[in-house]
């Protein structure tokens, strides 16, 4: 139960800055190289900002679900949350994906190992159960 706890704080955590710099772009932060493939360097336009606000609240929403799944918030979801983990690991894993082939070299080098990240521990906590053991 420990390495399921530990790596969804880890995703958690690391959500958590992934939803600052969302949050950041859409404030009109000059970071746009570093997101959609580097296509605008600078701030983001108008629908984009908005975009990147639905992002942080899309990924505040994952962390939840693995919160949830590693028994750390809202008992409630403690069902629902089963299925809806796996969500979260292929949302990270097309994340990763994206990441990887992204035309901007800095939105590799940055994004990609978080991505990696974000898709070993919400992987953990998906293929753990409750023991702390992997799931049969």
């Amino acid at each position: 139960m420990v390495i399921k706890r530990v790596a969804a704080l880890l995703y958690a955590v690391i959500s958590t800055g992934v939803v600052v710099f969302q949050i950041a772009l859409a404030a009109g932060a000059p970071w746009g190289a570093f997101a959609m493939g580097g296509a605008f360097p600078d701030q983001f336009p108008p629908a984009l900002r908005i975009a990147a606000l639905i992002q942080a609240a899309l990924l505040v929403g994952l962390a939840l679900i693995v919160l949830a799944r590693a028994e750390l918030i809202l008992p409630t979801w403690s069902r629902v949350s089963r299925w809806l983990v796996w969500i979260v690991v292929a949302f990270s894993t097309l994340s990763l994906l994206l990441n990887l082939i992204t035309p901007s070299a800095g939105e590799r080098a940055i994004w990609a190992p978080i991505a990696f990240l974000l898709l070993i521990s919400s992987g953990i906590v998906a293929f753990t159960n409750s023991s702390g053991r992997p799931a049969q």
